[in-house]
């Protein structure tokens, strides 16, 4: 009986303790459910955007849209930049078995040189089965012909248009205008630092140099986009959406390509540079530099060896030598010299010095150093007119001697010496007008007397850029009013007629006001006798013109002449003559254009400069005539 009641207790047992356990897998299941619906909750109804737009993504793509680049017109409405309709052999690798045999096959009909075949092999290796890629672009008639004859041949390819850039002047405006260049990874992180990047997803190309460097922002333009359904291998299936993008805007340049061809022409070729200012608002009607090259080179990207043979050529045919180009000034300086000796009452309109043709600091001794004079035996006595006119170096070195060098660095400061002239184009170097600090810096040694007796013509540490020099010939004829040589001069939505252009105004520099009208025209009339009067060293290059000009010539030594040496050109070696320059303007009354130039090794600014400016002012007022009026 006992043994009965203690079966009975244990069955009770665990039966309790089954119905336990049943309890607590119950209350687990029942936990474990609840958490699941609660995540799915979540998921489905609080993060159902989230989710969504995630798988979105993984079925919609917004594709970006390059826009079109806006177009560059010279001031008549000529156009100097354009984006040209070019054909492009492509191949869609899934549609082709075996690449090789294929380019094999191709190279019948379209020859492919090594380099060609590389760049290709570089691109297919990173581009998608699904997704067109170039074989050869640029296609000439002849290639389009040949291989539309053969196409059938070739069921992957097919010939696709596109927008490329265009310069149909070529070398003529290569240093002023630039180019445009595929994008590289230093383009990507300046643009990522300026926050542009996502603006360029599309755009294969940027402005490398020049205006279209300068002006990227206003030409670019703002990408558009299209929304496409994509299938899991990311091919489209359709088109949701599609925003277009905005074409850049055009821009119209002061640059007169009629002008700027025949200023580029007369350089023949020689290293050297010239730039022509509307003296009004020193807008830049031509602009330069020789040896030039063609940018259309380097629109679909450069090879290594053409980019070499420039990159080597002894006569740097890359350098803007307008703007980057330095040289001692030589006597151009003098009418500018000659405002701040009368300025600073260092001279006056009467001051008369007789010159002997070698100049020595006052108090110094019979033999010590000796600055001689360009005329060997002197021009006797002159005024400061005079001295202009004949190009009296010893009348510079005493005006220059007695300014000192603080008072001189300060004054060809004003007239835009060693610093930005304002050009709308990044690639300008600022030459150097010295000081005592800038030699300290330099050489760590201190400013010497002597060092400032060369500086009155031009020479020694002070060096030019021929832009500065135009710059500065403006400033003198406009009485000390300073205004930035610009080139662009207006802009205009992208299509729209030429006379809908919006023009430009450049910002105003501070001027030189304290100077009286009676010291600006006492240089300004001293170069109109350099052209025009009987011992002017321009007189032979401007006699009988139809215009009154105004002009001083300069000769640059490129090296240092040793005591009692004579400088003789016949026996020099080419890269040792002098550099020619000579800046005028013109005509004398209210004056039209200032025309500089710098020919490198010229041998002499009135022999070789004047002549130049004189061909370049004649052509300028003839095409002047030429022009229809405007109304």
């Amino acid at each position: 009986m006992n043994h009965k009641r203690v079966k009975m207790r244990d069955h009770n047992s665990e039966v309790k303790l089954f119905r336990n356990r049943v309890i607590v897998a119950f209350a687990g299941i029942l936990v474990f459910t609840l958490v699941l619906i609660g995540n799915l909750y979540r998921l489905q109804v609080e993060e159902f955007k989230s989710y969504q737009t995630r798988a979105n993504g993984n079925r919609i793509k917004v594709l970006p849209i390059a826009p079109t680049r806006g177009l560059i017109y010279d001031r008549n409405g000529v156009l100097l930049a354009e984006n040209r309709l070019v054909y492009d052999l492509s191949m869609i690798p899934e549609k082709i078995d075996n690449v090789e045999d294929m380019l094999e096959k191709l190279n019948n009909y379209i020859p492919l040189n090594d380099e060609q075949i590389a760049s290709f092999n570089k691109r297919y290796h990173n581009t998608r089965r699904f997704k067109p890629v170039t074989i050869l672009d640029n296609l000439t008639e002849e290639n389009i012909a040949k291989f539309s004859a053969h196409q059938y041949q070739f069921p992957g390819l097919s010939i696709n248009t596109s927008l490329r850039r265009f310069y149909p002047n070529g070398e003529v405006l290569t240093h002023m205008l630039g180019y445009v260049a595929h994008i590289n990874d230093s383009d990507l992180r300046k643009l990522q630092e300026q926050g542009k990047d996502a603006n360029y997803q599309a755009t294969t190309t940027i402005g490398k140099l020049g205006i279209e460097r300068y002006y990227e922002d206003l030409l670019h333009g703002q990408k558009g986009y299209q929304e496409v359904e994509v299938n899991s291998r990311g091919r489209v299936v359709r088109t949701i959406e599609y925003v277009p993008p905005i074409a850049g805007k055009d821009i119209v340049l002061n640059i007169d390509i009629k002008l700027q061809k025949y200023v580029f022409e007369q350089l023949k070729n020689r290293p050297g540079s010239a730039v022509i200012l509307d003296p009004k608002d020193n807008s830049v009607l031509a602009m330069a530099s020789s040896p030039s090259y063609d940018p259309n080179l380097f629109v679909d990207g450069i090879s290594t060896k053409e980019y070499q043979a420039l990159l080597n050529d002894p006569a740097h045919p890359l350098i803007n030598r307008t703007t980057l180009g330095v040289y001692p000034p030589a006597s151009t300086v003098k009418p500018f010299m000659a405002v701040a000796g009368l300025q600073e009452h260092v001279i006056s309109p009467n001051t008369i010095r007789n010159d002997h043709g070698v100049w020595r600091i006052p108090g110094s001794k019979s033999n010590s150093k000796a600055w001689r004079d360009w005329k060997r035996w002197g021009h006797g006595p002159v005024n400061v007119t005079r001295a202009i006119e004949e190009s009296v170096d010893s009348f510079f070195y005493q005006t220059a001697f007695d300014l000192g060098i603080d008072r001189i660095s300060t004054w060809m400061n004003r007239f835009g010496f060693g610093k930005p002239t304002g050009i709308d184009i990044y690639e300008e170097s600022n030459a150097n007008m010295p000081t005592r600090e800038w030699k300290m810096m330099r050489y760590h040694t201190p400013w010497y007397q002597g060092d400032t007796v060369p500086i009155g013509i031009g020479q020694g540490y002070w060096t030019s850029t021929p832009l500065q020099l135009a710059k500065a010939t403006s400033i003198l004829i406009n009485h000390g009013k300073v205004m930035p040589p610009h080139i662009l001069r207006a802009t205009l939505d992208h299509g729209e007629p030429f006379d809908t252009q919006t023009l430009v105004v450049p910002k105003p520099m501070k001027s030189i006001e304290e100077v009286p009208d009676a010291i600006w025209d006492i240089p300004i009339n001293a170069m109109r006798l350099v052209n025009n009067g009987s011992r002017g060293s321009g007189r032979r290059a401007f006699k009988g013109a139809d215009y009154v000009s105004g002009g001083k010539s300069g000769t640059a030594q490129v090296f240092d002449l040793a005591k009692n040496q004579i400088y003789n050109s016949k026996t020099l070696a080419k890269h040792l003559l002098d550099h020619a320059l000579y800046t005028a303007f013109a005509p004398y009354k209210h004056p039209q254009y200032v025309a500089t130039v710098v020919i490198e090794h010229g041998n002499g600014g009135s022999k070789i400069g004047a002549p130049y400016i004189r061909k370049v002012l004649d052509y300028a007022f003839k095409h002047q005539k030429d022009k229809p009026q405007e109304h």
